[in-house]
């Protein structure tokens, strides 16, 4: 917890993990009722950013292409400076004018609402029988080939993409605002975001952006892992079979993170997700995600809801440690 604001915020380091719980809770509510803003996202600002700098270093140097990513990963990263400086400074004029802005950073990082209403966006179009809509809606969330997806695997690679997100936008942004703030949550979205732009294994990005892949993996181990055992947790009568799949099915996924969540919640909801996909028109195995039988449409909202629990848990589970912690640091 963010011990090292008590020596500059005005208030007692004993009541700083209620705040931030209370912070958390306020953010989320932000993202509930707005959604993501409508005209500009800071994240695709720095998009751009990250993407002019790109351009101009990522000149196809073979392994050398390792040394000049992580140097443009530090580059891209370096605003952060300013916003510790700024956050800074805002402790020491006003606790209310830097609870705000705490509270604004996490909930501009978040994303859940905005990923709920794309998953449902495809279940609604399952739903009505329009299988084109389907596909077109799920293209805007995946970066596998959907033109071939039948029902079920549009349904399977929707309910992928709400568990795997998750544990990024939510999940991870949480935890790191508890471990160090806006600063931590706006760091680890960064390096995500960068990720996600890359960490493709292609020509043109397999040394370039080897570090800010490697460095999203270590940012997203820890929340990855409490994402799963909290899908475990509220699995109810499938947790068991949701540790199972953790266990034994993990291993054998590509991504470190992806596959722990994706498998712990495909036992948390007692279903089986696709065994293949369609990258660049190539078909690919995949390993088996589940118990069960098939994903299908109708397990769409129970995903969104599986993920709702366990963030509702986690809030709770932090609520109560910071409530325990103030209590007995009075006595």
């Amino acid at each position: 917890m963010l011990f090292f604001y008590s020596d500059s915020l005005a208030i007692s380091s004993v009541l700083l993990p209620l705040l931030f719980v209370a912070l958390s809770v306020f953010a989320l509510l932000l993202d509930r009722l707005l959604g993501e803003p409508a005209q500009f996202h800071p994240l695709v600002g720095f998009g751009r950013w990250a993407s002019w700098w790109e351009q101009r270093l990522n000149q196809g140097n073979g392994k050398l292409g390792i040394v000049i990513g992580a140097l443009a990963l530090a580059i891209v990263l370096s605003p952060l400076l300013l916003v510790v400086w700024l956050f800074a400074l805002l402790a020491d004029v006003s606790l209310v004018g830097w609870c705000l802005a705490q509270v604004a950073v996490l909930y501009l990082c978040i994303g859940w609402q905005s990923l709920q209403q794309h998953a449902l966006a495809v279940w609604q179009a399952l739903m009505a029988g329009d299988i084109d809509q389907a596909r077109l809606k799920l293209s805007w969330i995946v970066s596998r080939d959907v033109a071939e997806l039948d029902v079920d695997e549009i349904a399977q690679a929707d309910i992928e993409s709400v568990l795997e997100n998750s544990s990024d936008a939510l999940f991870a942004s949480l935890f790191w605002f508890f471990i160090g703030g806006a600063v931590f949550t706006l760091l680890h979205r960064w390096v995500n975001t960068l990720d996600a732009m890359w960490g493709y294994k292609n020509n043109r990005f397999l040394y370039f952006g080897k570090a800010a892949a490697r460095l999203d993996d270590v940012l997203a181990y820890i929340p990855a892992r409490l994402t799963a055992l909290c899908f475990i947790l509220v699995a109810g009568e499938h947790g068991m079979k949701a540790m199972a799949c953790w266990r034994v099915q993990a291993r054998d996924c590509a991504s470190p993170n992806g596959g722990v969540v994706m498998t712990t919640g495909a036992g948390a909801l007692n279903v089986r997700l696709s065994a293949r996909a369609c990258y660049h028109g190539v078909w690919k195995d995949k390993p088996a995600m589940g118990f069960g039988s098939p994903a299908t449409p109708v397990d769409i909202p129970v995903s969104i809801i599986l993920v709702s629990r366990a963030c509702i848990f986690a809030l709770s589970m932090c609520a109560l440690v910071a409530l325990a912690f103030a209590l007995t640091s009075t006595l």
